[in-house]
């Protein structure tokens, strides 16, 4: 038996078309510089600057790049812009992808070379990058950048593939700049790479099928090192993914790709805005600050699909938060589950930035025991992952993608007292302008931060009180017993937190 074709990022636009309101074609030609942004920015959704909220997919069919003379292309941005339209794109809900995600990690499928090692209908491009439609998307930015460019490479002294997706600065025809996070993967495929005094060979995608780009925003603690993240994709798209070869450095590419860069990682240092103090918005709402020295990417060549489609993101919005939450909420459930008390749910709230602040939705207590469970397994939660901040601990009448209900438990369900618990002083993220010295004199360093627990869930002796109004059906005159409750039904005793 055949398994079926990996979707590429055409057949899921395709199956967006048959969903009324969740794609819109824009005909009209606008410009890279702001015209893009600008014109998504009242869909982009929180962390993005007010009035915003989430809205549909928006393919922009024709957009002028930087380049005099230079044609038209389309680009993509918002795909991801709601949870329920990302997790349609892989035929799950919401609370279903971060299971189908752990799964993929236990059950890998790794990737496959096509015949011949060329993928079909590619062809090559001018090594202009000024030719392409990149958008800026702000009067402060640096310059255009490749906001969901995915970065395949191969480390060469382990042999395993990392993609992972990094901002990246168009700085000429032919030139990146790149930031990857300390610590991740890229970066020690780059210094091994530097420790044989050799250049890291890297193909960077633009526009790629959902089941890849989403196990690229997996993070290390759910994918480790040694995990093949395109293999993880391949288990949750049902099919291998393809690879063919590179044609100017000695890499691999992802055949469906709708972009495919070609260059070397070279070590730098070159500031990333020689002009000012900012990069581009980040995805905590802010202007991100620009780095004084970072890598580069030499660019050799470029292929693409004819009629490509250039994918991007805003910045702050809904979308990188969705992209980087799923991936997070797997890592938690499975971390829960090590420690013996797995979670009924979890979801990374978009106002985290899809990292910062984690909800986690708790089965029914059966015993006063259970109210120091939580506590103690939503505090490992904060020292075990770097960027959780804040942690919710609710109970399961409570719907985890709902704001006002989430208020409403922090608001009837916490003392402060007695409910909130803080860690101080521990290691976080500098993007988030509150982790300084400079803002708390109680923080030892840049990227350090306090951390808490916000625990509304109803102590076990108090269940009886807190006791939800539940509604029934009106039924007919001798239809016999009342309708079927509503699916929200009173706290109550339940199955028992294993510990």
């Amino acid at each position: 038996m055949t398994r079926r074709r990996l979707a590429d990022l055409r057949t899921a636009l395709a199956g967006l078309d048959l969903m009324p309101g969740e794609l819109v074609r824009e005909r009209e030609e606008v410009p890279a510089r702001f015209g893009v942004s600008s014109r998504y920015a009242a869909w982009a959704g929180t962390p993005a600057p007010p009035p915003t909220g989430p809205g549909p997919a928006v393919l922009f069919e024709r957009v002028t790049p930087a380049a005099a003379g230079a044609e038209a292309r389309a680009v993509l941005i918002g795909l991801y812009g709601t949870r329920r339209r990302a997790a349609a794109l892989l035929k799950c809900t919401p609370s279903q992808l971060p299971y189908r995600l752990l799964d993929a990690v236990a059950s890998p499928l790794p990737p496959v070379r096509l015949r011949g090692g060329r993928g079909p209908g590619r062809r090559e491009l001018a090594p202009d990058l000024t030719a392409l439609p990149v958008p800026v998307l702000t009067d402060a930015d640096a310059g255009p950048y490749l906001t969901l460019g995915a970065v395949l490479a191969t480390h060469p002294e382990t042999g395993v593939r990392n993609l992972s997706i990094h901002r990246m600065c168009v700085r000429g025809p032919g030139e990146l700049s790149i930031w990857m996070v300390p610590g991740r993967h890229l970066e020690a495929a780059h210094l091994a790479a530097l420790r044989r005094g050799r250049p890291l060979p890297v193909a960077i995608h633009l526009g790629l099928g959902p089941a890849v780009l989403l196990s690229s925003c997996c993070p290390a603690s759910l994918v480790p090192g040694g995990v093949d993240e395109l293999a993880v994709a391949g288990a949750l798209g049902g099919a291998p993914v393809e690879l063919t070869s590179c044609r100017t450095v000695d890499a691999e590419c992802v055949a469906h790709a709708e972009y495919v860069l070609e260059g070397e990682l070279l070590p730098g240092p070159v500031p990333e805005n020689p002009r000012g103090p900012y990069a581009t918005p980040e995805f905590l709402g802010y202007q991100g600050r620009a780095h004084p020295g970072l890598p580069t990417v030499r660019i050799s060549g470029i292929t693409a699909r004819e009629g490509a489609i250039l994918q991007t993101v805003s910045g702050p919005g809904h979308e990188q938060s969705v992209l980087l939450g799923f991936g997070m909420e797997a890592a938690v459930l499975g971390r829960l589950r090590q420690l013996g008390t797995p979670a009924r749910a979890v979801h990374c709230h978009t106002a985290g930035g899809g990292q910062l602040m984690v909800v986690i939705q708790w089965p029914a207590k059966r015993s006063a025991t259970d109210d120091e469970a939580v506590r103690k397994a939503a505090e490992s939660v904060l020292e075990e992952f770097r960027m959780a901040k804040l942690v919710v601990s609710v109970d399961e009448d409570v719907d985890l993608e709902s704001d006002a209900d989430l208020w409403w438990a922090m608001t009837t369900r916490l003392q402060a007292d007695r409910d909130v618990s803080v860690l101080p002083d521990r290691e976080g993220f500098p993007l988030d302008p509150t982790q300084s010295p400079a803002y708390s004199d109680t923080l030892s360093g840049e990227g350090r931060t306090a951390k808490a627990h916000f625990d509304c869930t109803v102590p076990y002796a108090h269940l009886a009180r807190f006791h939800r109004p539940r509604f029934t059906e009106p039924r007919e005159p001798g239809a016999g017993p009342p309708g079927r409750p509503s699916p929200r039904a009173p706290l109550r005793p339940a199955g028992r937190l294993p510990r």
